[in-house]
Order: C-alpha cells, then sequence, then structure tokens
C-alpha cells in the first residue's frame, strides 16, 4: 500500500495547475477576508483551516469508498485487481484531461453535481470568512467539489481493500494538493506562473498517462 500512498500524493502534486483553477479562488477570497492591518499570522491559520477541511473531506470519502470496494470484493467476489485495473484507466484519462486532449473525465465530474448543488447553499453561512472555525467549514464544503483529480484518486480508493487504506490515500492526495493551493495564497507569483504554464501541463500529462499505463500492465497481469 505504501506505493499507492506516494502514487495518490504524486498525482496531487502533478495535479497542481488543475488545483489552481478550481480551488484558486477560494484561497484568494480567504486572503482577502482579513484587512491588511491584521497579522500574517492570522491569514495563515484561515489558509490552513481551509486546507485542513477540504483534505478532511478527501480523508472521509476515501474511508466511504474504500468500505464499499471492501464490501463489494468480499461480498460479490469483485476481484481487486479488476478494481485497480479500473483505477489505472482513470489515471489515464487524467493526463489526457489535464493535457486537455480528451475531456471524458467532464462528464464523470457531473456524477457528484445533484449533492454539489444540495451542499453549496451551505457556503453562504460561512461568507465572510473572518474566523478559524468559517474557514476550517468552508474548506470541508469545497472538498466536495465535483473534480475529475478528485474522483480519478478515489478509484484508487476504491480498489484499497479497506476503509482505512482509502482513507489514507486520500489523505496523501490531499497533502500532495497543499504546494499548489499554498502557493495561490502566499502569492509566490513565480511558482504559481510555473503551475499554470502550459508546457508544465503537457509534461504533466504525460508523466500522469505513463504511470496510468504501468499501473494497468501491473494491474492486468494481477488479474490474469
Amino acid at each position: 500500500m505504501s506505493l499507492d500512498y506516494f502514487s495518490a500524493l504524486l498525482i496531487g502534486l502533478l495535479g497542481a495547475g488543475h488545483c489552481l483553477g478550481m480551488c484558486g479562488g477560494v484561497t484568494g477570497m480567504l486572503t482577502s477576508a482579513l484587512g491588511q492591518q491584521q497579522k500574517s499570522t492570522q491569514r495563515a491559520r484561515l489558509v490552513l483551516a481551509y486546507n485542513l477541511g477540504r483534505i478532511g473531506s478527501y480523508t472521509l470519502m476515501g474511508a466511504i469508498v474504500g468500505f464499499t470496494g471492501s464490501i463489494a470484493a468480499k461480498n460479490i467476489g469483485l476481484p481487486i485487481a479488476g478494481l485497480r485495473l479500473v483505477a489505472a484507466i482513470f489515471l489515464i484519462f487524467l493526463g489526457l484531461y489535464i493535457g486537455q486532449w480528451l475531456m471524458w473525465l467532464s462528464h464523470v465530474e457531473r456524477l457528484g453535481k445533484g449533492l454539489w448543488q444540495k451542499l453549496a447553499p451551505l457556503n453562504k453561512q460561512l461568507i465572510p470568512v473572518n474566523s478559524t472555525s468559517k474557514a476550517l467549514g468552508l474548506g470541508a464544503l469545497w472538498g466536495w467539489l465535483p473534480c475529475g483529480l478528485v474522483y480519478s484518486t478515489l478509484t484508487w480508493s476504491i480498489a484499497s481493500g479497506s476503509a482505512r487504506n482509502g482513507a489514507l490515500i486520500m489523505l496523501f492526495f490531499g497533502l500532495g494538493t497543499l504546494p499548489a493551493l499554498l502557493t495561490m495564497s502566499l502569492g509566490i507569483i513565480s511558482l504559481k506562473s510555473l503551475l499554470k504554464n502550459f508546457w508544465f501541463r503537457q509534461v504533466t500529462a504525460v508523466l500522469l498517462i505513463i504511470y496510468g499505463i504501468y499501473s494497468l500492465v501491473i494491474a492486468y497481469q494481477l488479474l490474469f
């Protein structure tokens, strides 16, 4: 499982540019919630709380789908290797999605649209984000935002065999997304420009596809 944790961390890191597009606006709102006269430590506390809430939601999702996958494997006889085969295919689709060569994952994102429409109105109760608890709550809500990057990693949690492993995979994925969003919050312009650079996204996409193909071969060998 340690390889799966590392892989999830890597997916989070490589998907950095996508993270900026999906959640960058929220982190910008957090940093502008406090006046310029307030201490940088207060700003950092808001950003940290938001990311803890977001990663907490990812971890909860991982536990849920990991448990579901383990039940399916035990009661239905669904082979774990088969689930890993599906996870590898989703990773390839993720690379194609980030490279903007094939946008099939955008259809998968719509699966979570119904749940998000029910959760989204709760955001209004947390704005303005002027306290740690509000930032934590907003992060927890935004963790459920429909996202192809998140859904692709969740397929690894389904194939993990247990709620614990599924939760840890998504925890490591969430940690992998931290550099991009912290960069946005701290205003490190040079690094942010790199993450949004066209060629950086293309290289990232190719690396994800290569790793997906590698994972596909390994899963196929285990299955057959």
